[in-house]
């Protein structure tokens, strides 16, 4: 293989990926009730890619299936259907025997810094759990100058080690809780809500923090938010879900300058807007359907204001657009759009 071969190949790739969750009441409560089994499908046939050294952010509602992709992604919960692959590997089948490298190549950084750490050890065995773990250091004293190390990447003193959790705040935390993360030298963080947690003052120091980390080790993230200004300035390619279905997907800047399916602009609207530009789009109002019964068609037609008759009957294909973008929406369908390959993914590198 090339070299400009393995540049183009996306590090993380997911493929017809599908998580359900089994919510029935207990055999005999259903043998009296007469009732069938129920089912939430929290992921339901995702599709992307990312490429090296990008961000690639997941936005939506709550409940729209963004941290249950995150825990898919890193081996949390088990796929019902779908491929998940890893720099070419594929890892949904893979046996726990043979996940060790993946598992320090592949780590995460949780929503809530206060939960995410254990508050009886101390912050020099939290960072070094992941390099005894992996045997990344030989020695004691090894170990003790690269968590000295690392305190310091991350903006914090080498004797904060000596600390306890609680005797940080929360923009500490969560520093630690990178700190942690990028202690097995991985190539991919999975980043669920890693700021919504923090005040919006520290959320800043946070993602200049992830940001500049990225540049200096080449990570590749995959970022989970609902705040639509913390994805737009951290991310190259954003994927919007609703109702565990990606209904839109491409560059940032393509998605933030023209969004086209009504959700993502609804969205967009809840964004402050000081000079009136989205004043004539026309309102989406609702709440988001029940997800263990989801409306027929297109999931979100109870709410859309281009809705007709075909939303209510068949669920849109993901089509390809100019820009690199991807929208799976009949309305956007009519206007003239030729349909998306077979897995309707964000191309690596973008357009």
């Amino acid at each position: 293989m090339t070299l400009h071969a393995m540049q183009d190949r996306p590090l993380v790739s997911v493929s017809d990926l599908s998580k359900s969750f089994d919510l029935s009441a207990p055999f005999l409560n259903r043998l009296i009730e007469r009732k069938p089994k129920s089912f939430l499908r929290a992921v339901d046939g995702l599709n992307i890619d990312i490429p090296r050294g990008k961000t690639f952010s997941l936005v939506g509602e709550s409940g729209c299936g963004k941290s249950t992709v995150a825990k898919l992604v890193v081996g949390l919960h088990g796929a019902t259907n779908g491929k998940i692959r890893f720099d070419g590997t594929d890892l949904t089948d893979l046996r726990a025997a043979d996940r060790g490298d993946f598992r320090r190549r592949i780590q995460m950084i949780f929503q809530d810094p206060y939960a995410s750490l254990n508050p009886r050890w101390r912050v020099r065995d939290i960072i070094a759990e992941p390099l005894r773990s992996f045997d990344i250091t030989s020695s004691s004293t090894e170990e003790r100058a690269e968590v000295a190390r690392l305190l310091e990447l991350v903006g914090l003193n080498p004797k904060d080690g000596e600390k306890f959790p609680h005797e940080f705040s929360g923009g500490q935390r969560q520093r630690i809780s990178i700190a942690r993360a990028i202690s097995s030298k991985p190539d991919f963080l999975v980043c669920d809500e890693p700021t919504s947690a923090l005040d919006v003052s520290v959320q800043s120091q946070i993602l200049n923090l992830m940001r500049d980390l990225q540049d200096e080790m080449g990570l590749t993230y995959l970022f989970i938010s609902h705040d639509l200004a913390v994805v737009e300035f951290m991310s190259d390619y954003v994927g919007v879900m609703y109702l565990g279905r990606l209904v839109e997907a491409g560059p940032a800047e393509r998605i933030f300058a023209a969004p086209e399916h009504p959700y993502t602009k609804l969205l967009m609207d809840t964004v402050p807007d000081v000079t009136m530009a989205r004043r004539g789009r026309v309102p989406v109002v609702g709440e988001v359907p029940n997800p263990i019964n989801p409306p027929p068609g297109c999931s979100f037609n109870p709410r859309c204001p281009l809705v007709h008759e075909t939303c209510r009957i068949r669920s849109p294909d993901l089509l390809d657009r100019p820009g690199g973008a991807v929208v799976a929406c009949h309305a956007v369908a009519e206007e003239g759009a030729s349909p998306s390959d077979a897995t309707g993914k964000i191309k690596a590198g973008g357009v």
